[in-house]
């Protein structure tokens, strides 16, 4: 995600050094530049104004430190921005309520919804240790109930059975109910997705919104449709008090527009990306980290949370004591660091 916006800035930025100072004048080609990369991403017309407006006011005119050069300071005015557009801060999910905690998902057909409840289901578990349940309200496609049955199953959580002659209301509460008894931490609820924003499925989900009051609504959103994207999710929540929006497929996303617009109009964050078509192939979503990224300068944190989470300490550290004390690192060694990075998703993964 973002390759060709990050290619693009980058170079950008650098036709900025050598400048004692920061001037209307010098900055004039650069911002020009930087609004073109962002309007090329498919960011939205009315953030890509805002944010080249708030560089300008914040650049022009601001001294130049004599350890950082023009280019570095204006990066870092750029990094702000960006952040700024996207949040600024990771929100994570509101749990805080007498369990079970009911997390509503909504979205439109294809975007990645129902595999999104399955991702949602395991990074609960596994992260925030909850017991989790998981049901199906989509009453117009059997194949959509199945599918969910089979990734609860894949992720280990609990599956509350569901048939299309029951109508969403009477499917959530009777999943409610059994995850009283159960004591479940978490129910999540996936509904039919929508091939259009469609007045009478509209009504139908605000009916299920207001019968069962979860405490998280999330807008599922392929992030390859761009700014249409965020004007979707625009659209849902002005029907429905939304709380987040879990981005998809944004490891096939280049241009990143999305993940730029999407706070700025709907005023909601981003809390996760799905990041592959694995089961764990979900982060939560940090507005600094992707800065960071957009701008070339990486992202260690996530790296290093992804590595804590899938590799195997006890067999890095038993190797890791084998090497230091008797400097042998053997074929069998090299194997099991290989499949452990494979784990991560291989070379191209750890990049």
């Amino acid at each position: 995600m973002f390759e060709n916006l990050s290619e693009r800035l980058t170079q950008t930025l650098r036709s900025i050094g050598g400048k004692g100072r920061l001037t209307e004048d010098n900055i004039k080609s650069t911002l020009r530049e930087v609004r073109m990369a962002l309007l090329e991403a498919d960011v939205a017309l009315p953030v890509v104004k805002e944010f080249i407006g708030k560089v300008k006011e914040r650049a022009v005119g601001t001294e130049v430190n004599k350890s950082l050069t023009p280019g570095q300071v204006f990066v870092k005015i750029v990094q702000s921005e960006l952040e700024a557009a996207m949040g600024e801060a990771n929100v994570p999910l509101d749990l805080s309520t007498q369990p079970p905690a009911v997390i509503l998902m909504a979205g439109l057909q294809g975007a990645g919804k129902t595999t999104s409840v399955g991702k949602l289901a395991k990074y609960l578990k596994e992260r925030q240790k909850k017991k989790v349940m998981v049901v199906s309200a989509d009453i117009y496609r059997p194949a959509a109930i199945k599918q969910l049955e089979t990734l609860a199953e894949q992720v280990d959580v609990s599956f509350f059975p569901s048939t299309t002659a029951q109508s969403p209301v009477e499917i959530a509460q009777g999943a409610i109910a059994e995850a009283k008894k159960q004591f479940v931490d978490v129910v999540l609820v996936d509904t039919a997705g929508r091939l259009t924003i469609d007045e009478d499925m509209m009504q139908e989900i605000q009916h299920l919104h207001t019968e069962i009051k979860p405490v998280e609504t999330l807008f599922v959103v392929d992030s390859m449709t761009g700014q249409d994207a965020a004007n979707t999710a625009k659209a849902f929540n002005e029907a429905l008090p939304l709380t987040g929006v879990i981005l998809t497929k944004t490891d096939g996303d280049a241009r990143g527009g999305a993940a730029l617009s999407i706070r700025h109009i709907t005023g909601k964050p981003i809390k996760f990306l799905g990041v592959g078509e694995k089961t764990d192939a979900l982060e939560p979503f940090h507005p600094d980290r992707v800065a960071s990224r957009i701008l070339g300068m990486g992202d260690i944190l996530s790296l290093v949370e992804e590595v804590e989470q899938k590799v195997d300490r006890e067999k890095a550290e038993k190797v890791a004591r084998k090497v230091m004390k008797k400097g042998q690192f053997s074929l069998e060694d090299f194997r099991d660091q290989l499949a452990q990075m494979r784990e991560m998703g291989g070379m191209m993964g750890l990049m």
